[in-house]
């Protein structure tokens, strides 16, 4: 008999069994695209080569993916869209890109209340597809009474969110964790506009040394933290309006 797949007992016809298995390993990049245009699009063109060099020793280049993205706005009609492009491969064969299209996603408006996990993602450099304690580290969080999870080592120095990269604010200095993180596209993005910044061991036991806290990911440029556990934030407009103008002196480009 040929692979197949059933869902609570009924026959899966559409869905390929290999393509189920091959996304398990693989890598991605996620974006919200406005009127065609996306924040930091060379830095998602340079994480997939750059991955995709790393898991599978094969590279993707940059105008094959953006002829991919381009027939992903013909085929949805708009120039506001979700994307998420997955990476994959078998053996040694060139990594196949499979896009995902869903409506834009606005950032949100409420700051967030995080609990701290020691937890070290596999391989943190890589954006791959082992989600697992993500949401699990999530979803502890909230049953916990907060909105998400935030990690640190096992030394006690914050590293990154569930979803998220997280920066802190002294003053107007905006300071990023040095513990092993994902980089993140539009942190990367944002150290690019800004003036000056610095990246150092940020401790647990240092929290309320700090003005402020933002969270960064493809939705949310600046989302301000409300707690980190017991340590309380409240609005800082200083921080906010350096994050913003370090922003807006970085352009979103064409697809």
């Amino acid at each position: 008999m040929t692979e197949s797949l059933l869902l609570n007992g009924e026959l899966l016809r559409s869905v390929d069994p290999g393509l189920l298995r091959a996304t398990s390993y693989g890598h991605f990049t996620s974006m919200q695209v406005r009127d065609g245009r996306v924040d930091g699009l060379d830095l998602h063109f340079e994480r997939l080569d750059r991955s995709s060099r790393e898991v599978f020793g094969r590279p993707v280049s940059a105008d094959r993916v953006r002829s991919h993205l381009r027939a992903a706005l013909d085929h949805a009609g708009s120039g506001d869209l979700s994307i998420r492009v997955n990476a994959f491969a078998s053996d040694d064969a060139e990594p196949n890109l499979l896009i995902r299209m869903s409506p834009p996603i606005d950032p949100g408006a409420t700051p967030l209340r995080l609990l701290a996990f020691q937890h070290e993602r596999a391989v943190p450099h890589l954006k791959h597809t082992g989600t697992f304690d993500l949401v699990y580290y999530g979803r502890q969080a909230k049953l916990a009474g907060y909105d998400d999870a935030v990690f640190h080592t096992a030394d006690g120095e914050i590293s990154e969110g569930s979803i998220w990269n997280i920066c802190f604010a002294r003053g107007t200095t905006i300071v990023f964790p040095s513990a092993p993180a994902l980089p993140g596209i539009r942190e990367q993005v944002l150290q690019r506009g800004l003036a000056t910044f610095t990246t150092i061991p940020v401790r647990l036991t240092d929290l309320s040394t700090y003005d402020a806290a933002y969270l960064t990911n493809s939705i949310d440029p600046a989302l301000p933290v409300a707690a980190v556990g017991t340590t309380r934030y409240e609005p800082h407009q200083p921080s906010a309006d350096v994050i913003a103008k370090a922003y807006a002196a970085v352009p979103a480009q064409e697809i």
